[in-house]
């Protein structure tokens, strides 16, 4: 089997991933009607992976949120520039300035399975080389009008095949594609 790139990830009705400044206190507002106990599948999803790819910028807003919500699941930092790792996590997370398909490659011998891309410019990249498998996207019901766009910025189209979508009583919406192979 080889290994498979998914990504996971939550945007507002407008295709953002966050605000211009990497605020996320549209999403904090929308998740208050998400009811207690509902994970829209993303604690099966992170079991399912060996481990979980991202850029500086996200990484450095999850260090902000609270507890490290990754336990003892590896962590690889995709930056050009050195990074401060805090010392309790040291042992899961590590930085690397690899190439999306550097990083593939290295993984894919190490025999892992399944990684998770996150952020929006690693998700970019690893698009743009075609190592992306497939796409979760939960549409939150907001409107924030500008921010950080999911997938601005790409240079060449992206083929999709839906594969299913679920419409929670809560006004989230999730959609999961297969990402075409050119």
């Amino acid at each position: 089997m080889s290994l498979i790139a998914s990504v996971f990830i939550v945007t507002s009705l407008d295709g953002f991933i966050a605000r211009e400044d990497g605020a996320l206190d549209w999403l904090d507002a929308a998740n208050k009607r998400v009811p207690e106990g509902e994970d829209c599948g993303y604690v099966p999803f992170l079991d399912s992976v060996d481990a979980l790819v991202m850029g500086r910028n996200t990484y450095e807003k999850v260090l902000t949120l609270g507890p490290w919500p990754y336990k003892d699941k590896s962590v690889i930092v995709l930056s050009s520039r050195p990074l401060k790792i805090p010392v309790d996590l040291r042992k899961t997370v590590e930085h690397s300035s690899e190439s999306p398909k550097e990083l593939f490659d290295r993984f894919s011998e190490e025999g892992f399975k399944r990684l998770y891309i996150d952020g929006g410019t690693t998700i970019r990249r690893f698009l743009t080389e075609g190592l992306i498998n497939d796409i979760t996207i939960t549409v939150s019901p907001v409107i924030i009008g500008r921010g950080i766009s999911l997938f601005g910025g790409l240079t060449q189209d992206i083929s999709l095949m839906h594969v299913n979508t679920k419409i929670y009583d809560f006004g989230f919406i999730q959609s999961t594609y297969q990402v075409k192979k050119i």
